[in-house]
């Protein structure tokens, strides 16, 4: 048994939603096919409920939209007939369950985040029920029957253990072709539906998986795999045929859009791969995440970024030979539900700097500023310093703790290209370089680097064997 996932661009238009038809049926194995909306509904959908809280008479007309946007989805794809007419009832029932949700938060002007959840589910109810129409023999499950969730640090958490019980009830009996949908999920106490965050279809499909130990996950998406750079922004990027866990979830954590970094951790424990494909690509070989990959000289396997980074510095004599000063400042943002993503400590002591998202900065200083406020009222520490208008990048690859030499030829490569570090981080395990810049830089310095690092190395020989006597200029802008 395996499980298929596929986001919204694979369910976004009738083309697409034919190639998965094609797709799925061509399996010989019992597949459990997790979909997510269809591509843009959900933005939609949180679009709508904003007008409607606003009160914006409007609403009305970009409901119309949705329900027309489905509609068309159903003419296009299902014959006329039986299976069309049951499907349409179904649908148009969601749809003026979702009409009347809009409808109560207009004349209300009260959105909270329960409503918000219960809004946003309907897209992935009805593209579930288009998509087990569609594919012959499919069987339609709810993801809210057996996706449980609890709500801790300002988050709805998965409740693991009672998941995995659920879900094995669930298919006791596994049909050949089972159809869910995604991102979806209800609190294990109030019954009221929730959800796993965007990119939780991912999330979804890996909960199974490892739940009914699949053979494979396979994430089908609109890219060939997991790349060695954006290619919207690295013309030479290419495929990374294999990559370990650690990787993946390494290059996903600063930027990948491929994957969903929680997807990765549950069908790891369980030593289940991870097959990257493209829907629109289907006979192209794709990405696969797994243990251990074959030898591979590479010292890097990619590189990925993260724009929209504040970089915070907590700093003051009072720090040096504190005890507990870092647990206070990462206790305070985790009660706060800041989530920090990269950590640079001078070995003085004297300042601890932490990267996180931009629409999370003035939150946390000013959490912090609170924590502190004792420390900082008598000049032992000083007021928290945010710098905006900055990006993450970073290089990660499993070879890098045995080449020496990578940080230096990281660092000098953005050097010689004027490129200023302002704060940088590795941890021991070597997997992983990371380094904040100024954002107006990050095109650039993405390309030195892959240029530095890919080129260089395994394009270069290509070059010559094609004939090609010399090699072109780089990619810098």
């Amino acid at each position: 048994m395996k499980v298929m996932k596929f986001g919204g661009t694979s369910v976004g238009s009738a083309e697409s939603m034919l190639r998965v038809k094609s797709i799925v049926e061509k399996q010989t194995e019992p597949v459990i096919v997790v979909v997510s909306a269809l591509g843009g509904i959900t933005d939609k959908l949180i679009k709508t409920s904003q007008m409607a809280v606003e009160g914006d008479a409007l609403y009305q007309k970009s409901f119309e939209e949705i329900k027309q946007r489905h509609e068309e989805m159903i003419d296009a794809v299902i014959p006329a007939g039986e299976k069309r007419n049951e499907l349409q009832t179904k649908v148009n029932g969601l749809l003026e369950e979702l009409r009347s949700i809009y409808q109560g938060v207009y004349l209300i002007r009260d959105l909270s985040s329960k409503i918000q959840a219960a809004i946003v589910s309907y897209g992935e109810r009805i593209s579930s029920q288009i998509v087990a129409t569609l594919i012959d023999g499919a069987e339609c499950f709810d993801s809210r029957e057996f996706i449980k969730t609890e709500f801790k640090a300002g988050k709805n958490r998965l409740v693991k253990e009672l998941t995995n019980k659920l879900v094995c009830q669930n298919w006791e009996k596994i049909p050949q072709t089972s159809i869910v949908g995604g991102f979806i999920s209800t609190d294990v106490e109030s019954g009221e539906v929730t959800n796993l965050g965007r990119g939780g279809s991912d999330y979804t499909a890996s909960i199974i998986a490892a739940a009914l130990n699949a053979s494979v996950l396979e994430i089908w998406t609109d890219v060939d795999g997991f790349m060695t750079a954006d290619p919207r922004v690295i013309s030479s990027a290419y495929v990374i045929p294999e990559l370990s866990y650690i990787e993946a979830m390494e290059l996903s954590n600063f930027g990948a859009k491929v994957v969903y970094p929680p997807t990765i951790y549950p069908v790891c424990i369980k030593h289940i791969p991870i097959l990257i494909k493209n829907t629109f690509n289907p006979d192209a070989p794709g990405s696969i995440i797994k243990d251990e990959v074959q030898d591979d000289s590479r010292s890097i396997k990619g590189i990925s970024s993260i724009k929209g980074t504040t970089l915070i510095t907590v700093s003051g004599l009072s720090m040096v030979g504190v005890i507990g000063v870092n647990r206070r400042i990462f206790t305070c943002l985790a009660d706060n539900g800041i989530s920090v993503f990269m950590v640079s400590q001078a070995s003085s002591e004297n300042s601890t700097s932490i990267g996180v998202q931009d629409e999370d900065a003035d939150e946390a200083c000013r959490v912090l500023d609170l924590e502190f406020q004792k420390e900082i009222e008598d000049g032992s520490m000083f007021p928290m310093l945010a710098e905006k208008g900055l990006a993450t990048v970073a290089i990660v690859g499993e070879n890098m703790k045995h080449t020496p030499g990578i940080a230096g030829k990281l660092f000098g490569t953005l050097g010689r290209s004027g490129i200023s570090v302002i704060a940088c981080a590795q941890g021991a395990s070597e997997t992983n370089i990371s380094f904040v810049i100024n954002q107006n830089f990050l095109r650039k310095a993405l390309n030195v680097i892959h240029d530095s690092f890919f080129l260089s190395e395994y394009q270069v020989l290509n070059l010559f064997i094609c004939g090609v006597g010399t090699v072109g200029s780089s990619l810098i802008e």
